[in-house]
């Protein structure tokens, strides 16, 4: 595997007073804590709330954009925990793998049917650059986005347009009832960023996917169960105003803990356990596998039912 820039933090932030960080509105639900009915969320298994039925089961086009370049991502690892090889394990190479391969994938190519205005499609290029890692204290919970919206502007080496976010810490998921989430919004130099949030799931029965193959260790195959959900939402609904159901679920979320495949194979080979994304064109073809609703338009870019 080809090992990536690995940029080490441990001084104070450097925001000065001038500094702002703006969250879109429609992520500012997180300061209070997550309420039901609320796009960007990977619940936690058994504790995501109650729908509403009605309507079509299909994904519903909103306005807002989709990433047409694909993503960039810039994974931050934040936590004291972070610098303690005992805790890493496999979990930061594993996620350097996860999405070194996840670009060009079966899996990448379930997100790529939508299209933003201008009929653009999600684009199918994945990639990853460089990893930081920021030894300062992370947050003990994840309630809030400005933290993490701080953290990814101010530890990222660049700042883009289809760049994308991920916030690791070391912080375990105690009684929340999320196991990440993901959001957009505005660093101080102007720049719009999507990002997402992450708790360290090692050890935690309600984020696992019960990997049984072997090939990764608990923590670090919930992780990459999650990474993928939340990373598949960001590229159909990066802004949370694009593609969503009736009800507000995002393509992943329909999807949510409901498996096609033992194993899905990613562009570099890797494997992973990975929940599928909703497809609308497997829903109206019925082709893909049915999810939690019995609905079959699920696909996770392995053999389908």
């Amino acid at each position: 595997m080809t090992r990536l820039p690995i940029v080490l933090v441990v001084a104070a932030m450097g925001c000065g007073a001038e500094a702002t960080f703006g969250v879109d509105q429609t992520a500012d639900w997180l300061e209070a804590g997550p309420p039901s009915g609320v796009a960007g969320i990977h619940w936690a298994r058994n504790a995501a709330p109650s729908r509403p039925g009605g309507g079509s089961a299909n994904l519903v086009y909103h306005g807002g954009p989709v990433m047409t370049a694909g993503a960039t991502v810039e994974a931050i690892f934040w936590g004291t925990s972070w610098g303690d090889s005992s805790f890493i394990g496999d979990k930061m190479s594993g996620l350097q793998s996860f999405y070194g391969g996840m670009g060009g994938s079966p899996y990448d190519a379930t997100t790529s049917e939508y299209t933003d205005f201008s009929g653009a499609h999600v684009g199918s290029g994945v990639s990853l650059t460089a990893t930081h890692i920021d030894l300062l204290a992370a947050p003990r919970n994840g309630n809030k986005t400005s933290p993490i919206l701080e953290e990814a502007c101010s530890r990222a080496a660049t700042l883009r347009a289809d760049g994308y976010y991920p916030v690791y810490v070391d912080t375990p998921r105690g009684h929340a009832g999320f196991c990440a989430w993901h959001s957009a919004g505005t660093c101080p130099n102007g720049a719009k960023i999507q990002f997402a949030f992450f708790f360290n799931l090692d050890g935690d029965a309600a984020c696992d996917p019960q990997d049984t193959s072997g090939l990764h260790s608990p923590g670090m195959a919930a992780l990459a169960n999650v990474s993928g959900h939340e990373l598949s939402e960001a590229l159909t609904d990066p802004h949370l105003d694009a593609w969503l159901d009736s009800s507000g679920a995002e393509n992943a979320d329909k999807c949510a803990w409901v498996f096609g495949t033992p194993l899905v194979t990613f562009s570099n080979h890797s494997q992973w356990k990975i929940q599928g994304n909703w497809s609308n064109a497997a829903f109206n073809a019925g082709t893909g596998y049915a999810n939690s609703s019995d609905q079959n338009g699920c696909l996770d870019g392995g053999n389908f039912r």
